[in-house]
């Protein structure tokens, strides 16, 4: 599906994942390593850290929009929060794979309420529109 973009960001990797990560507009710059657990120094951050950044804010943003649209669903707390856990490993057939887990808390909502809105988050996120199908994606209202 063709989407016509309202916005574009463009960053530029050098060394792979020991190397160095900066935006078109110079906002983020980022030292890149391989964990430890990868055989890296673990001196830097990583591809599924910043991945993992990314999709939680993303899914919070999309559970604020779900809410403003659809007035049936609970507003979100100011105290909630979004932890995206990535892992990375081999796969079956060749190379390596990601699965994610998003655990979802929104503090004093009910749980009904709650996983009606992270549903319809789910629906909105374009984290979620990316990854369905592709990778494992677990959601968990905490």
């Amino acid at each position: 599906m063709a989407i016509k973009a309202a916005y574009e960001a463009q960053a530029t990797a050098t060394g792979g994942r020991d190397g160095r990560a900066v935006t078109s507009d110079g906002s983020l710059e980022v030292k890149l390593a391989t964990p430890t657990a990868l055989g890296g120094d673990g001196n830097g951050n990583n591809p599924e850290q910043l991945f993992a950044a990314g999709y939680s804010a993303c899914f919070l943003g999309a559970m604020k929009y779900a809410a403003s649209q659809d007035k049936s669903l609970p507003r979100v707390p100011n105290d909630t929060s979004v932890t995206a856990t990535v892992g990375i490993g081999p796969r079956d057939d060749k190379g390596f794979g990601l699965a994610v887990q998003l655990s979802i808390n929104l503090p004093g909502v009910d749980r009904a309420a709650a996983e009606a809105l992270v549903a319809e988050a789910d629906q909105i996120c374009p984290y979620s529109h990316a990854t369905r199908g592709n990778i494992d994606v677990t959601l968990t209202v905490a």
